[in-house]
């Protein structure tokens, strides 16, 4: 009897590694991807595809580092990443299964070795900027035709903030994109890890705290989309999503997206397998089909985001490739700052001064 037991167990758990064999899972940003190659890859591959999505780098994280996510692709932006290869929390590249990594560009993964040396551990997905979208015509009729929605002035000048309130502001829920933002708008170094310069930033958020109508990092896409709020402050292609939306339900709503003046962060969103991916032969099979040049143009057509593929360009539609918010020139290129991120003592205190500025207390 125990010896049938003993079979049956190991039968069980046979089953349960092939079933898992079968299975690609990942983790991904919401609104990112065209879901027509979430079935084109099943059906090219014989893979299932359990897709799931997340809205900030925090619930990513959270689970990253408690170990055992069950995933195998993960998407982290550039300064995570960093931080999460320290700690353990992926598994190099085996890039002899990864025939299609000669289709990356190397403007972009140049820029993405300071997060990921030698991009050991990843590839990147897509990337933008952070800046300003804006309702044209609400925000022309509150502040004027003169109205500085290419600055940084249009949300942390009280004086804007407090006038654009009635039509509403949201904010990422982001601190290592806004304390970045705020610290431009000061003056000081974006990329500063000094506690005492990042704290410069509590009383520019505090004056305007009373005017921003929520922080969260996916609502504002309809919210602008749909008219609700007037000013983000957030992602390029999300913006630029809800430009799309707006003009596709033709509803009168016109948006537009700027990288601030003062100078905007350039931010990276790289796909890594975890350490205990349950599946790392479907994981690089995965990675190697969205940097198929058609695939990844695809979804870069959809959801309106530069990619780090230079093999993609000649598929991008010219709405994508021609529209200088998405792919700015060189000149606008240089005029974009990246981060690195915080070590644990000032992440704390970064922590401390995001849930103060967010209360409002």
């Amino acid at each position: 009897m125990r010896h049938q037991l003993l079979t049956m167990t190991a039968t069980i758990a046979l089953m349960a590694g092939a079933a898992a064999a079968q299975e690609v899972r990942v983790y991904n940003w919401s609104d990112y991807i065209d879901e027509e190659l979430l079935a084109k890859f099943e059906a090219e591959t014989g893979l299932k595809l359990i897709y799931d999505v997340f809205d900030s780098n925090e619930v990513l994280e959270t689970k990253l580092l408690a170990g055992g996510s069950g995933y195998d692709v993960v998407v982290p932006s550039g300064t995570f990443l960093q931080r999460q290869i320290q700690a353990g929390a992926f598994q190099k590249l085996d890039k002899s299964k990864l025939p299609n990594i000669s289709n990356m560009w190397d403007v972009v993964s140049s820029r993405t070795e300071q997060y990921d040396p030698e991009n050991a551990y990843s590839i990147n997905y897509m990337w933008g900027t952070t800046g300003i979208g804006v309702n044209v015509g609400k925000v022309t009729e509150i502040l004027g035709p003169d109205a500085p929605i290419d600055s940084l002035s249009l949300i942390f000048d009280p004086a804007n903030a407090e006038k654009l309130a009635a039509c509403g502001i949201m904010m990422l829920d982001a601190p290592a994109e806004m304390i970045p933002a705020a610290l431009k708008f000061l003056g000081e170094d974006p990329n500063s890890h000094d506690p005492d310069v990042i704290a410069k930033t509590e009383p520019v958020f505090m004056a305007i705290r009373p005017y921003i109508q929520k922080f969260h990092s996916s609502e504002y896409i309809n919210a602008l989309a749909n008219g609700d709020i007037c000013v983000a402050l957030g992602w390029s292609g999300d913006v630029l999503q809800a430009r799309d939306r707006a003009a596709e339900a033709e509803n009168g709503v016109e948006i537009a997206y700027n990288a601030a003046k003062e100078g905007a962060q350039m931010w990276f969103d790289q796909m890594a397998i975890p350490v205990d991916a349950p599946n790392v032969e479907g994981a690089h099979a995965f990675l190697n089909f969205i940097m198929d040049a058609q695939n990844m143009a695809a979804a870069s057509n959809y959801v309106y985001y530069a990619n780090g593929n230079a093999a993609s360009k000649e598929f991008l539609v010219e709405d994508v490739i021609g529209d200088p918010a998405i792919y700015p020139s060189e000149e606008a290129l240089n005029n974009l700052f990246t981060t690195t991120p915080w070590d644990a003592g000032v992440q704390r205190t970064v922590t401390r001064l995001w849930t103060k500025i967010k209360s409002g207390t």
